[in-house]
């Protein structure tokens, strides 16, 4: 099992929910909440309004994520899923754990509020240069304020 960190579609109530939640994908246990320790820039683009967190470290916000531990079958799932490595790259960041549950697989013991774990995050180097430009949000919610719900390919087209 291995620790991912979650920002957009695939949050709790979020439109791809049901990609880490569908067992024939692999196993997802949800662990807790977290924010990235270094600021990022996270904008809402291209025509199906995505969330994509821009890997450009210090600049942005603190972005706010779900934790979870999957296994491999799932983890290879998501990399195909989020177009990784050509649309998303897939990378180690440090989370600072803002809530916890249960006694973790992957570490000796809970970790305590405020501690900082590894996680793999889904963010891009290859991005549009406009996008720099975008509004940057803290965390991401397809049903914000913002106005720009996330689109799947059939509501596109």
């Amino acid at each position: 099992m291995t620790n991912i960190f979650v920002y957009g579609t695939l949050k709790k109530g979020q439109p791809n929910y049901h990609v880490i939640t569908t067992s024939n994908h692999g196993k997802a246990v949800f662990k807790g909440t977290g924010t990235t320790v270094e600021k990022y820039p996270l904008v809402i683009a291209v025509e199906a309004n995505i969330p994509f967190l821009l890997d450009i470290p210090g600049i942005g916000h603190h972005i706010s994520g779900e934790i979870y531990s999957v296994d491999e079958q799932l983890l290879h799932f998501l990399d195909e899923f989020e177009g990784c490595p050509n649309f998303y790259q897939r990378t180690v960041k440090k989370i600072n754990i803002l809530d916890w549950e249960g006694k973790d697989d992957l570490l000796e013991e809970k970790p305590a509020v405020n501690s900082i774990i590894h996680c793999f995050v889904y963010s891009t180097t290859s991005y549009q240069p406009e996008w720099i430009k975008l509004p940057y949000h803290k965390c991401y919610d397809s049903f914000g304020d913002h106005g720009l719900p996330y689109l799947k390919k059939k509501d596109i087209f």
